[in-house]
């Protein structure tokens, strides 16, 4: 009889399944790749539950293997702002690897999740022995900070309707049939764009009114995208 597969082995496979398919392990050799699910621990988190906290020291990089991650900033007025949903696939907290201060910001669970925490001292090891990896990490980096270019350049539009129409916008390009799918709550959408649940909510009424869109539950349907190109234009005096 062939031998069955030990639990052990079953999860190592699983593992360098899931680093394979991060961009940031992309092309590592299997070798390469089963040094790291060694040392790889496993992190499940129930929904809101927080994975650290700003100024906590690094443990480590993380991948997310299921669920998304809210990494986030609070400010002195106790108000929220969402810096990225990170989602299965995604790595982040690399810069935190080289970074005396801890992690800069906070991160939550927003629904039930499964993380890969790659502790700090084992990478670093790796890192040293293969240079292409800290390449690969710097690309990763630069994605991230590419992100955080562009939540600047949205925050500094002047009101919440113009950055809702910059976002519509934005995302109507990769939208499926004309609908835009949001990766999650409404709740957590507002805090991206800087202002409240119940803004948005009227925000989105209004342009509902106008029959631009429509909104049922997690989908936004996008009725007319040059009417609400020409309204991001009107509100950024470009016409």
């Amino acid at each position: 009889m062939p031998t069955r597969p030990r639990p052990a082995d079953l999860k190592l496979t699983g593992l360098t399944g899931t680093l394979r398919c991060c961009q940031l392990f992309t092309g590592l050799s299997a070798e390469d790749l089963g040094i790291i699910a060694g040392f790889t621990i496993v992190q499940k988190l129930a929904k809101d539950d927080y994975l650290f906290r700003e100024g906590e020291q690094s443990r480590g990089l993380y991948l997310v293997q299921s669920g998304a991650i809210n990494v986030h900033r609070v400010n002195v007025a106790g108000k929220e702002q969402v810096i990225h949903i990170f989602r299965a696939g995604e790595s982040f907290a690399e810069a935190a690897l080289a970074s005396p201060t801890g992690y800069p910001a906070d991160a939550r669970a927003v629904e039930p999740s499964t993380v890969l925490v790659i502790p700090k001292a084992p990478i670093l090891e790796l890192i040293g022995r293969r240079p292409d990896l800290a390449l690969r990490m710097l690309g990763s980096m630069s994605s991230h900070l590419r992100v955080l270019v562009g939540m600047l350049d949205d925050l500094t539009l002047k009101d919440v309707e113009t950055r809702m129409l910059n976002w519509l916008v934005k995302h109507s390009r990769a939208a499926r049939g004309g609908s835009i799918h949001l990766p999650g709550t409404k709740r957590v959408l507002a805090a991206e764009l800087g202002t409240s649940s119940e803004t948005l909510s009227r925000t989105l009424g209004r342009l509902r009114d106008r029959k631009l869109i429509s909104v049922s539950g997690k989908v936004i349907a996008i009725h007319d995208l040059p009417a609400l190109q020409a309204m991001l234009r009107r509100n950024l005096g470009e016409t």
